[in-house]
């Protein structure tokens, strides 16, 4: 193998919780694929909140499941790296939440914008608690033509499998999508369940855990185009 990808996986590792090792596997299941080799390096988000180091060395971001972690706002700065500087970037799960509340800060300018897991009472919640859990559940996606993550599947209606009890609160829904951070992929409800950001060489935000349906010879689709697009 020519090259290697040093991956950033931000989020605090629990071997017990399938996903964090659902992540190791669908990252080799993908590098496999492209014919590269992947260093990853699982970084803890309370060291983040001072020290960017570890993020600023990756040629790859994934924000992992997994919230709430040690510290929101050590992985909301790893985000804006990687979003600021182009680093490809992926968020599934509390990832993806995170990636919402760190664009809802930054760019949208709403200093207060909350996640209702660390904050239930929160003026501004970007991200709130699930009428109905979608932990264990696996469920269609309807995915815009002609975005990203339609491009990656091939399609644009997919199935797949989640762990969360919180997502993009639907009065936040629109302000993101009109701000730029594009709803690109819903549920039968028409709620978000895919984020993208055009014009970055890869910045996608999933509800879903694209990692739990990886396998070795059909790694994820997502993951083989974030990896690709780090080359």
């Amino acid at each position: 193998m020519d090259r290697s990808l040093r991956v950033a996986v931000i989020g605090d590792r629990d071997p017990a919780f399938p996903p964090h090792q659902a992540t190791d596997d669908a990252l080799r299941h993908a590098a496999a694929h492209l014919g590269v080799g992947v260093d990853v390096r699982w970084v803890a988000t309370e060291p983040l909140e001072s020290d960017l180091a570890e993020a600023e060395a990756a040629d790859v971001l994934w924000c992992a499941p997994g919230s709430p972690y040690r510290s929101l706002l050590g992985a909301v700065a790893a985000l804006r790296h990687g979003r600021e500087h182009g680093v490809p970037t992926l968020g599934t799960c509390g990832g993806c939440q995170h990636m919402v509340i760190e664009y809802a800060r930054h760019v949208l300018r709403y200093e207060d914008a909350q996640h209702a897991e660390y904050d239930p009472y929160a003026s501004r919640l970007f991200v709130s608690e699930l009428t109905c859990s979608l932990a264990g559940k696996t469920m269609p996606v309807t995915l815009t033509p002609g975005s990203r993550v339609a491009a990656l599947y091939g399609e644009t209606e997919v199935e797949e499998e989640y762990y969360c009890d919180f997502g993009i609160d639907p009065a936040r829904q629109g302000t993101l999508h009109d701000g730029g951070f594009l709803v690109t992929g819903v549920d039968g409800d028409g709620e978000a369940r895919v984020l993208e950001l055009p014009g970055h060489p890869y910045y996608v935000a999933t509800l879903f855990v694209p990692q739990a349906r990886s396998r070795p010879k059909a790694p994820h689709p997502l993951v083989v185009g974030l990896l690709r697009a780090a080359l």
